[in-house]
This record gives C-alpha cells, structure tokens and sequence, in this order.
C-alpha cells in the first residue's frame, strides 16, 4: 500500500478546526464563497478510485449489508484509505440538502458519488468544482433507494444496506479541500434514453438538450413551501401519440430559494446532478437543480424573427403558455356564465360547452388545503361565485390557487353541468378517474396568474332567510349561529366519510355543515374534532343539494363559536372519566388485560410502527408472509369505569385496519367473570375503518352510547378474530370514556 505519512504536513492550520453553517439561501444571487481560514490540503494521489469504492458494496460485499472500512492501525498514516473527486453539487440554494455529490473529473467524467453528511451550506467549505479527498477509515459504502453512498454505520440509525449522514463534528477531519485545484465543472451531455446505461454518472452534474417540463408542470412553481414535489421532464416528443418516448423526474425542495419561482415553459438545455431512486423493481431516474440559471428553457434574448427561441416546444405549443393576453376576448362575468348553464337539468348529465372565446376574472375563495374539498375551487367575482373541478390533488400547494389570488379564466373549451342545483365549471370526461375534471396536462391552458398579490376575502354577509341561489358558490358569513342539541358532543365528521351537521340561528331556522371525515384541522382529523358548544359567526361557501343549501367549511377558524349559546347557556363537554392512548408504549395490567383464548401465542399489544412516539394498540393473526395466518380469538378489556351518579355517558376512540379478514368487535360489560366465555357482553355499535389497502387513515368511532350501563361499573372489549385465509391488523388509539 503507498505510504501518506506525510501528507499531514501540508494541512495547512490557519485555521483548522473552523467549520462555519450558513443560514438558508432566500434569493438568487450567488456570491463566490469566502474560504480564508478554512484548512485545505496540497495535492496528493488517491489510493482508491470511485468505481472501487462503489464496488466495495456491490460486488464485494455479497451479503448487501453496507461495509465499513476498517482502520487496522488507526496511528499508522499508512493505513489510510483516500479517494478523490471534484464537487459536482451546490446546496447554496437550498435544493441540495445535507449531501455532496462528487464527480472523478472536471470534464467528461466516468463515475459520480454520492456523500452523505450532516452539515448545511456546505457549498461555503466545498464551493462547486472543488477538488476534494475524503478519508475512508471508520467511514461505511451503503445504499439508499438503489444509490450506493457514503455515510457511517450507527447501528439503530441505518438500515442493513444503509448508511446515516457523517456528523458535522466529524466531517472536517474526512473531508478534505485541495488548497490548489478548484476548475469549473463542464456538464457531461446525456440523454433521459441512455439514463440506464450510465448510472455510473449518478452524481455527476450532466447535462440534457432539448427537454422540457410536460403539460402538467406548466405555468406552476417548482415547489410548494416546505414539501418536496416531482416534476417530469420529457424528450422525443411522439406526435401520433401525443406522449414523449423519454421522461425523467425533477425533485425540487419547498425550502429552495427559488421554490416560488414559476418553471420555465420553453424547451432547451436542462443541467442537473443526476440521481435514481429504487423501490423493488421500479426504478426512477431524477435529477437535482443546482441554481435555476442552470436551466436555458425560456427567456432570453429574442431571435431574428423576434421569437423566443424556446418555442415551439416539442409537444407542439407555439408560444409561451403561461402569459395571458386578452387580446380577442370578450370579458365575462360569473352571472354571465351561470346564464349559459341555466336551462341545463339538475341530474348532471348534460353539459353545456363554452364556445365562445371569453374569459372572466375571479379571486380564489376557498382551496382543498384542509382536504374538505377535493380536486375543487371556488372563485367569485362581484356577480357571484363558482365551483371550478379539476383533477389534481393538494391544489393549494400550487401559487395560482392560493385563497386570495386573481385568476384569469379562459372559457372556450370547458363545460357547465348543474349537479343537484348547482352550477360547475369542469371537463366533458365522465371516466371515473376524470370525473367531468379539468385535466391536470391541461390545468395551464385555462387558469392564469393575474400575478397580482393575493387580496383579503371577503364574505357577503347573509342570514339563512335571505338565501338565494344567486349566493350559490360565494364566500359567506351568517352570524349568530350553533350546532343543534342533538349534535353536541359529536365529531364534525363520522369515519371518513362525508357527514351532515345542522346549524341553527337563535329563531330557529336550521342550514346543513357538510365535513368530509378525510379532512384535517390543524393536524387532526375532522372524525376526531368535537363541534363547537358555543353560538357565533360562521363562515363558509355556499352550496346547494336538491333545494336544500349547504356550507362547507375549509378551516375551524372560520366557525367562530365562542360564545353563550342562544338560551344564553355554555356548553360544557362531557367530562373524561378514563382515557388512554397508550402512550408509553406498553399496557398497564391493572387497567386492560389482554385474553388469548383460541389459537397460538399471540396477544393485543403495543406498537408505534410508521408512528414514531404515537403508540396505539394492536394485533395481528399473521406470522409473517403469505400463508402464515392463524385461527384466533383474542380479547382486550378495560378496566371496570364507574357510571354511578352519571346521566349520561359514551365511549369513543379510533381504529385502523389492514389487509382482509374479519371485523374487530366491540362489546361492554357490567359483570366481567375474569372468563370472556361466561360474561354477558352487549355490542355496541362503533364505527370502524374499512379501509383495508392501507394504514394510517385512522377513523373515529363517534360518540358510542352507553346509557345502558348508568349507575353502573363498565368495561370495554375488543374482540379480534382470524382464521387461517385472512387475519387483518387492528389498531386501537385515543380510547376515552366520558359522561356527567
């Protein structure tokens, strides 16, 4: 092995031990890194090249568990283990996080890697282009998502095959800069088709011509404050059958300074470090953008014929898309357009299409943020407000659509259908997965950006007497309103589906909440969210079903109900006798006891799997795999909760269901025997999760009645059974019994 005994002698020391952060990027303007003070290295050969490196997991290692490199004499220099590689990354914007990307040359490069370490703005030690040596002793070669990377090995914190990031306090004695070499990196040039033969180049900064982003991106920004989105590129474009041959994924961060910045809508030149991610056999290949001045698709100087030259793209748009012009249009308005759809039947099966070449603009007045409306807007104009279908999911990740904005509305080619009274803007497709919805390729060919800011809504103000289907599709407050006495004490919504609640004014006049049991208010689901005891004012959108009008609301702000009721009352939620959410991750014997009474060893227990510290409790009939399933009946009864001197009392928690089997059943009890077989349980009708596909989407039981056990003590069972063809996974949370 060569010997680097000397090669400490030419860390320079100025300043040896300094490692500075920097704070996130939050413009665009690039200034060259200060390095003064940082140590660095004099030039010296590497002992082993990327391709060995990467092959030390691949190849040699044929047990696939991620390899760490040994230090035999960890005081022998001679011993060290080196490669070297030239900075292909920056993470100066933001939408490279905590890695560095490395390439094994300048120019025309043969291997990329990839190194991950704990440390943000590391563009401020590793400037794009510089030549770096990174030592591998105590360092370990794993992989994630099909990526073969460098890391360390923590046990508990990495996988099998994988590796967790190099801690920050550690990185400067491993990762060292040449004091001399820094070059500007020359893209590799690639195509998406060859992406396969050339994962060799994962990690290089490469470089795409003639690409562009597909309909979908068009006219949206790169990503959405705080979340990680895709966007796909394409190229060779099939004119016959109007999709491109090849495509690749773009992965940009919310947190990246430029996220609010709109893609651009040309074709062109695209540069960006390339990746992969693996799951199973699917394999897809993305790319990273560095800075978006690495991007030549639109823009720029005009050419001869005073033309982008950015268009026509591939996919045959001539123009820039995402500019509204008004130019031979007739300005509209809402009333204007429900005029075209009044004779339209209320069964929603003839549309009308919009022929004429028009456009209105309306301000956005309620999005899907909560999730209680899906795959819809609402906008309005001084004339009155619409429902705009579109089919696309989280439509308040995207800039046009945030709740205060203008948009312009291009009419010709969309359609009017009256669903159940109500009038809707949407699409000509009935399939199931369209729905009548805008398309999402073609989302940019009628919804613009005034790109004026977002301005306060502001509700018209009604009472229930005065509706009129004129106000079908506004924002509107109506004051002085409360949830009736037979809905106090439920949840907004009942599981997950849409649920009906009923407002009332203080003379008595009622209107419906609609709230889908998929929604989410402040970090929990409407199923799980008592209503409001108290009157005041309510704001929401309008609609109407068959006669009867409806609100929907987007956010619980908007139910402003704080104040005594209209009898002058406060309401008082019944009082919790007994909860557990099972917290610290095991049961308390003296409160639940768990009851295997057919079938092999398996008990309710605890878990916190895909949960993190949120532990619930659980039980399975499977041993692992297909073909492993058991005969079971497995019980878990609560303590005994006094009901004595009560008048009222309910039972309620959530549950979660995978894969197929037999429902959980839930019973109560007044005299437990200590033998599930001779005690007399009453069921009681809960609602559950049916959702067998997948965890996570936990569903509220409702307030379960247990009048019938007043004056008494009472337990609660679950009773999980399995058979040999199917045992589902049923999970139990947030158990609580209340009553006064």
């Amino acid at each position: 092995m060569k010997k680097y005994n000397s090669i400490l002698k030419y860390i320079c020391i100025a300043v040896a031990s300094l490692w500075i952060t920097v704070g996130c990027v939050h413009d665009d303007k690039y200034d060259e890194p200060n390095l003064d003070g940082y140590a660095c290295v004099a030039d010296f050969k590497a002992n082993v090249t990327l391709s060995e490196l990467k092959k030390k997991f691949t190849e040699n290692n044929p047990s696939g568990a991620a390899y760490v490199f040994p230090a035999d004499k960890p005081n022998d220099p001679s011993d060290d283990l080196f490669i070297e590689g030239y900075v292909s990354s920056t993470d100066e914007t933001g939408n490279i996080y905590k890695t560095i990307y490395i390439q094994d040359a300048l120019k025309d490069p043969t291997h990329g890697f990839t190194i991950s370490v704990d440390m943000v703005s590391s563009y401020t030690r590793f400037p794009q282009g510089s030549k770096i040596y990174v030592k591998l002793n105590g360092l370990a070669v794993g992989t994630y998502g099909g990526v073969v990377q460098l890391g360390v090995k923590t046990g508990a914190e990495s996988t099998a095959n994988g590796v967790s990031r190099i801690p920050e306090k550690l990185a400067p004695s491993v990762i060292l800069r040449s004091c001399t070499t820094r070059g500007e990196i020359t893209p590799r040039v690639i195509s998406i088709a060859d992406l396969k033969a050339n994962e060799d180049l994962i990690g290089c900064l490469v470089q795409l011509n003639n690409v562009e982003f597909d309909a979908r991106a068009l006219c949206s920004n790169y990503a959405p404050n705080g979340e990680t989105v895709d966007k796909v590129i394409g190229q060779n474009w099939d004119k016959l059958a109007k999709v491109y041959k090849n495509t690749a994924v773009v992965r940009n961060s919310g947190y990246s300074s430029f996220a609010n910045q709109y893609i651009p809508a040309g074709q062109g030149t695209f540069k960006g470090i390339f990746s992969k991610f693996q799951s199973g056999s699917n394999t897809t290949y993305q790319f990273y953008i560095n800075k978006v001045t690495d991007l030549d698709m639109e823009g720029g100087p005009l050419n001869a014929e005073g033309k982008d030259p950015h268009f026509p793209r591939q996919d045959e748009i001539q123009e820039n898309p995402c500019r509204f012009s008004n130019a031979n249009l007739t300005t509209k308005t809402i009333a204007d357009i429900k005029q075209l759809g009044a004779s339209l039947p209320t069964n929603g099966l003839v549309l009308a299409e919009i022929t004429g070449d028009f456009y209105v603009k309306a301000q956005v007045t309620a999005n899907d943020e909560a999730g209680n409306l899906f795959k819809y807007l609402y906008v309005e104009d001084a004339t009155g407000g619409i429902k705009i279908n579109i089919n696309k999911t989280d439509l308040f990740q995207d800039a046009r659509f945030k709740v205060g904005k203008d948009l312009y509305i291009k009419l010709k080619g969309l359609y009017l259908r009256n669903v159940s009274g109500e009038l809707q803007l949407g699409s000509n497709e009935s399939v199931s997965t369209i729905g009548y919805r805008i398309r999402e390729e073609n989302i940019y060919k009628h919804l613009y950006d005034s790109n004026e800011p977002a301005r306060t809504v502001i509700a018209s103000e009604r009472t229930i007497s005065q509706l009129t289907t004129a106000d079908v599709g506004r924002w509107i407050k109506i004051k002085d309103l409360e949830f009736i006495n037979g809905d106090l004490g439920k949840t907004y919504a009942d599981g997950t589906a849409v649920s009906n609640r009923t407002l009332e004014d203080c003379s008595g006049k009622t209107i419906t909440l609609r709230t889908s049991g998929r929604a989410v208010f402040a970090g929990k689901a409407a199923s799980t969210i008592e209503v409001a005891g108290g009157k005041g004012d309510v704001y929401a959108i309008l609609s109407v079903f068959n006669g009867t009008y409806q609100l929907w609301f987007t956010k619980l702000p908007d139910l402003q109900l704080t104040n005594p009721r209209c009898d002058g009352s406060i309401y008082t939620p019944l009082p919790v006798l007994y909860k557990d959410d099972f917290a610290s991750g095991g049961f308390n014997n003296t409160e639940w006891t768990a009851v295997n009474k057919v079938g092999p060893n398996q008990f309710w227990n605890t878990s916190n799997q895909g949960n993190g510290t949120n532990y619930y409790a659980m039980m399975n009939g499977n041993a692992g795999g297909a073909g492993n399933n058991f005969d079971n009946e497995d019980w878990l009864i609560s303590k005994a909760v006094s009901l004595v001197g009560k008048s009222k009392a309910v039972v309620t928690f959530t549950t979660d269901v995978r894969y197929a089997g037999n429902a959980l059943q839930v019973f109560a009890t007044d005299n437990y025997t200590g033998d599930v077989t001779t005690t007399t349980w009453t069921p009681l009708p809960a609602i559950l999760d049916t959702n067998t596909g997948a965890f996570g989407d936990w569903v509220s039981s409702g307030n379960v009645d247990l009048s019938a056990f007043l004056g008494k003590n009472v337990r609660i069972a679950f009773k999980y059974t399995s058979t040999t063809s199917a045992a589902s996974t049923w999970e139990v949370d947030d158990f609580k019994i209340k009553g006064q």
